[in-house]
């Protein structure tokens, strides 16, 4: 009984809202009539919205939601309701198709790469968020041409059959054509330098590299078009010089070194020189379509420009100049009475902050005389490397006096001297070289370095060891070595006779003095014939080899001298014949075997740039230095041995002599 009042109540709750027949009111088909508080109303159906008499549309949940089905799902609405389903590359987590939001499911990334084989034969995978790339092994090439692919767009791995392309002319060529049919016509020169952009971003190779830069030099002309459509040049022209910055940073960068490492010192240079060369030509037309006095600089992580694009009126009061990291260059035209003549001047700096690595090496840098008559022996670039060129409408209006930078040190130079220089090439061949002509150090410390020059080109501080030698004196001292090498090989011929044929001297000593002569005989020899001829690369190579031989060969026939004297001293009871076969062993095998070890781990070290020579890239001189250092160590400790013996054997006859005395 108690219980009854509490029911009736609960039942009189429930009367007031539940959905009843409802007599006076009609609703639409999608709403519903229900007895609220005893009135009748009608009332949409959930997923609708409206009066539920005159109208009741359906709610786009999908529209009126922002992000109504989490990250990485697509919604898809429906009549009173909507659905969710994963983007291509993900998979709910309630391994469902289709999903509602708040049910606590969530779109995850699917691992393609877990598959194996997905990419197909001789590829990697590599997954990315909601997708996955594949890459071809080191090796191969994709049959599109592509740097990475899937496999839905036709594209597999094949065997590349010219892995060496770069050195090949015809087949750069054929790769630059192949690309610029991919990227298609080009309207705009933005619009190349951001497909050029996008393209080298990642995964680069040195093909690519080399064939973006053919394709920027041969677009260079391109690149300074503009359509008369365009209304604002000024905008348009800094919108193309920062594209054009932001692709080159991509092939300078430092993650590229080791890509620019696998060409030669020369190759690396020329292809180095064609990017500087097409960046100063390309940035000079682009500054051309400015329409008013303009100043504007833009930068990367390697790389910054600033162009100074002026009229005769407002020459006075301009002067151009660049500060980058601490390193100014300024430019200082010739002064005139008066500017009578009218038209514009374009001035572009370009600041490369670390490509002086790539355009220096142990065999960077020649003695050649002909560029300078007191050049220095240079060494290594310890600075950035910056540029400047002009364009003057007409050419006499802005004539260069001087231009003067401060560079600073990428290495304390308190034990050497720096050096001005600047990159010396040629515009046809691209082939280049550092040379100190026409500029001049004009203060310097251990960090920084000042200098003046009176002309234009790309600029860096050289680290020398010393002072030059002029023309006149590196051509007497070239006659003395010379002179000197052929007196020696004379004397040695006549030694080499001596031993050979006088039968009355033939022993054991005269037979290692007759093999040390024969190895300095031929060592020098072919010191005096090819040490100079480094154009051939491969006969280089081969000189510097025989030269490695023989000099080893003469240290180890040193080292058996001194290994035969110790046997005299010590009075070892040997055959001469077996002696004799392992000394041959010793004084031609053993050299051999260092020779042939070396060109094995490094066939591309011998022979440089200025000698047909070792190359001290790496520390491969220490292939002869340290057998040569090793030597000398036996040597000495054979001499002190041979001194030692002979103070003991004199004590001990003195000993004798007394003994004997008294008794």
């Amino acid at each position: 009984m108690r219980l009854l009042p509490l029911l009736v109540g609960f039942s009189t709750l429930l009367n007031c809202c539940h959905t009843q027949n409802c007599t006076k009111t009609r609703c639409l088909p999608n709403a519903k009539c229900e007895i609220r508080h005893g009135a009748e109303a009608c009332y949409c159906n959930m997923g609708f919205s409206g009066n539920g008499v005159t109208i009741c549309e359906d709610d786009n949940e999908c529209g009126n939601l922002t992000q109504s089905c989490g990250e990485n799902a697509n919604c898809t609405n429906t009549v009173g309701s909507y659905f969710c389903m994963c983007a291509p590359g993900f998979r709910s987590s309630s391994n469902q198709d289709r999903f509602i939001t708040n049910d606590g499911t969530i779109c995850i990334d699917i691992d393609e790469c877990s598959e194996s084989f997905v990419c197909g034969d001789h590829a990697v995978c590599e997954n990315v968020n909601g997708g996955y790339r594949c890459f071809c092994r080191e090796g191969y090439q994709t049959s599109t041409g592509k740097l990475q692919f899937t496999p839905n767009d036709g594209s597999y791995c094949q065997e590349n059959v010219n892995t060496n392309c770069y050195l090949d002319n015809a087949c750069i060529t054929e790769n630059v054509n192949k690309t610029l049919e991919k990227i298609g016509p080009i309207q705009e020169p933005v619009t190349l330098l951001q497909k050029i952009y996008r393209n080298s971003m990642t995964d680069i190779s040195l093909m690519d590299i080399i064939t973006y830069i053919e394709i920027l030099a041969k677009s260079s002309p391109l690149l300074g078009y503009m359509n008369n459509t365009v209304s604002d040049k000024d905008t348009f022209s800094n919108s193309t010089l920062t594209e054009f910055v932001k692709t080159m940073n991509n092939f300078i960068q430092k993650d590229t070194f080791k890509i620019w490492d696998k060409l030669s010192s020369n190759h690396r240079r020329a292809h180095l020189t064609k990017l500087m060369h097409t960046a100063e030509q390309a940035t000079l037309r682009i500054s051309q379509n400015f329409q008013k006095t303009t100043q504007f600089d833009t930068n990367s992580t390697d790389i910054a420009l600033k162009v100074f694009f002026f009229d005769s009126y407002h020459m006075k009061h301009t002067h151009p100049h660049m500060n980058v990291d601490g390193d100014y260059i300024k430019v200082f035209p010739k002064r005139k009475a008066a500017y009578n003549l009218e038209g514009n001047v374009a001035v572009a700096f370009l600041y490369y902050k670390s490509i002086g690595s790539l355009l220096s090496s142990s065999d960077n840098f020649s003695l050649e005389p002909q560029f300078s008559d007191n050049s220095e022996e240079q060494e290594r670039v310890i600075s950035s490397v910056i540029s400047v060129s002009i364009n003057s409408n007409p050419p006499t209006l802005y004539e260069l006096e001087k231009i003067t930078f401060t560079l600073s040190h990428t290495k304390i130079t308190d034990k050497y001297k720096p050096q001005c220089a600047f990159w010396k090439y040629s515009s046809d061949t691209m082939n280049g070289t550092w040379s100190p002509q026409g500029c001049e150090v004009t203060n310097s410390n251990e960090t920084h370095t000042s200098c003046h020059c009176n002309h234009l080109t790309h600029f860096a501080i050289l680290m020398s060891s010393g002072p030059s030698i002029g023309v006149k004196d590196y051509n007497i001292l070239t006659r003395i070595t010379q002179l000197g090498i052929i007196i020696s090989l004379i004397c040695l011929a006549i030694c080499i006779f001596t031993f050979w044929f006088f039968s009355e001297i033939q022993s054991t000593r005269t037979t290692i003095h007759k093999n040390l002569c024969c190895s300095l005989f031929l060592a020098e020899l072919v010191f005096l014939i090819g040490i100079n001829i480094n154009t051939n690369k491969l006969f280089c190579s081969i000189i510097a080899g025989l030269l490695h031989y023989f000099f080893l060969a003469a240290f180890a026939w040193m080292c058996i001298e001194g290994i035969h004297l110790y046997l005299i001293v010590v009075g070892v009871i040997y055959n001469k014949g077996f002696l004799h076969k392992n000394f041959y062993v010793f004084g031609y095998l053993s050299p051999a075997v260092v020779v042939g070890f070396s060109a094995s781990l490094g066939y591309r070290y011998y022979g440089t740039t200025k000698v047909c020579w070792l190359s001290t890239e790496n520390n491969f001189i220490w292939s002869f230095i340290g057998p040569a250092c090793l030597i000398i160590l036996v040597k000495q400790k054979i001499g002190l041995l041979k001194k030692w013996m002979r103070h003991l054997s004199f004590i001990l006859k003195l000993s004798t002599t007394f003994i004997y005395n008294t008794f």
